[in-house]
């Protein structure tokens, strides 16, 4: 399975446009928080711009904040059962993080983005904004609750391995000797 890749900004601003409503809603919430998209997903109405969340794979408990915009378009969109992002054909359950993955892998593909764009991108665009804003991995680290510097740094340096692979303009691949 290949890794998913950092995209710039602007990259991401038209694979957003491309999405669905609720899955562009909810990519944003990853990009602003760096929460992974199946914690996303789980969100219930009505939410405040500061909450605690416990992460779903980590177990962990982590403090989220969010814009005024974003509260107000996750309480708009909450359904009937309280979801945020009600689930397409059952409004009892939640939205799946594969119907919002499915979504960018086809948004990307018709940009013909060369990138592996998923939903995983979206908290690598967290770490590298994060990096450059406070300019401390450690910090980064906490942010992201991982237990490992290591695996941090390639998240928040991941736009280096994106301009090293992409900017050389050959897409990273390297050219056959005949």
């Amino acid at each position: 399975m290949a890794k998913t890749e950092f995209v710039e900004a602007p990259e991401m601003a038209h694979v957003l446009r491309l999405l669905t409503y609720q899955n562009e809603l909810v990519m944003r919430v990853a990009i602003h928080t760096g929460l992974r998209v199946g914690d996303v997903v789980r969100l219930k109405a009505p939410v405040k711009r500061q909450f605690w969340i416990v992460e779903q794979k980590t177990q962990k408990r982590r403090r989220v904040n969010l814009t005024q915009e974003l509260v107000d378009a996750l309480n708009a969109n909450a359904g009937k059962s309280g979801y945020c992002f009600p689930h397409r054909l059952d409004g009892r359950r939640h939205r799946t993080r594969q119907a919002v993955w499915a979504d960018i892998r086809r948004a990307s593909k018709a940009l013909r983005l060369p990138q592996n764009v998923g939903t995983h991108t979206a908290r690598k665009m967290y770490a590298v904004r994060e990096l450059e804003r406070k300019g401390d991995l450690k910090a980064v680290q906490k942010l992201l609750n991982h237990d490992d510097a290591a695996v941090t740094a390639l998240y928040a340096l991941s736009d280096y391995a994106y301009r090293a692979k992409y900017e050389r303009g050959d897409g990273g691949r390297t050219k056959r000797r005949r």
